[in-house]
């Protein structure tokens, strides 16, 4: 079943591809096919990738599911924090990829989850079954993964409600100040990179709240605690003003001291679907940060 997606365009002047491929996430490319396809409408009228937008129009995207993708178990380890028959909260290392994705379709969590839970496979797509939230590829920490469908509706819609809570702690450059405050920034694909996000006008709500943890020479380490779930949303945020995360060739630079990001899910709390119960749960820092942070 196609997902279907509506909104109003608040930019006059502006491409319609250029505008379904930031709103949706996905890349223009895609988006010009979707347009050809007779898949996006605007004012409920077929429309042409090049037609220029006014602000008020109605848009009306219609994307397809993705292929199906053969998924194999696979013997990968897996550091298990809590499970019971509704969900699994595991300890994601730093280098593991969640769900298969182009150009690797092995050798991720999801492949190691099914090997755990066969019936996983049953659930939410054939790519990213229990999937309801994610973490980078080089970021480490707590993630859940639901075992059912009932558990997939109940976290979905904790999340949806934005009572799921999350902390995470992050190595970021220079001396952040004040010591509490939120950035409170919208999302959306870089204009002129579509493999980056960036704080752009017109993106997805988004907002991080960040508390500073502790103070070293040219470095701040911050809890922070997004209360929205965008795309690669706290590194950008820190970025956006001018305090990118500590290794973030991305979206800061790289270091010789770690070869990815110093960002760590460190912390996560939600109900359990069966029981309403309110739980959490806390992940150390890994040894690589833990070594980072003797070197200060």
């Amino acid at each position: 079943m196609n997902r279907k997606t509506e909104f109003i365009a608040n930019r006059a002047g502006e491409r319609l591809d250029k505008y379904v491929a930031e709103q949706c996430q996905i890349s223009r490319s895609y988006a010009q096919k979707l347009i050809e396809a007779g898949l996006v409408a605007v004012n409920g009228r077929a429309a042409k990738a090049s037609q220029k937008l006014n602000s008020g129009d109605r848009i009306a995207v219609s994307v397809p599911p993705a292929s199906p993708i053969s998924l194999a178990p696979e013997d990968i380890p897996l550091k298990v924090v809590y499970e019971d028959k509704d969900l699994i909260v595991v300890d994601k290392p730093a280098g593991l990829l969640v769900h298969p994705a182009a150009g690797q379709h092995t050798g991720t969590l999801v492949n190691a989850i099914l090997a755990r839970c066969p019936d996983l496979g049953e659930i939410n797509g054939s790519v990213r079954p229990g999937i309801v939230h994610r973490l980078d590829k080089d970021t480490s920490g707590l993630m859940m993964v639901a075992k059912n469908e009932a558990a997939q509706r109940s976290l979905s819609r904790q999340i949806k409600q934005r009572s799921i809570k999350k902390g995470y702690l992050a190595l970021v450059i220079g001396y952040l100040t004040p010591e509490h405050g939120a950035i409170d920034a919208p999302i959306g694909r870089h204009p002129k990179d579509r493999k980056r996000m960036a704080v752009v006008s017109g993106g997805r709500e988004a907002r991080t709240d960040y508390k500073v943890v502790k103070y070293f020479d040219d470095y701040t380490l911050v809890k922070a605690m997004p209360e929205t779930g965008r795309t690669h949303q706290i590194r950008v945020h820190f970025a956006a003003i001018g305090h990118p995360i500590f290794g973030d060739h991305i979206y800061g630079k790289k270091s010789p001291l770690l070869g990815r990001q110093f960002l760590h899910a460190h912390r996560l709390g939600f109900k359990l679907p069966s029981s309403g119960e309110f739980v959490e749960f806390s992940s150390e820092l890994p040894p690589d940060l833990e070594a980072v942070l003797k070197q200060f």
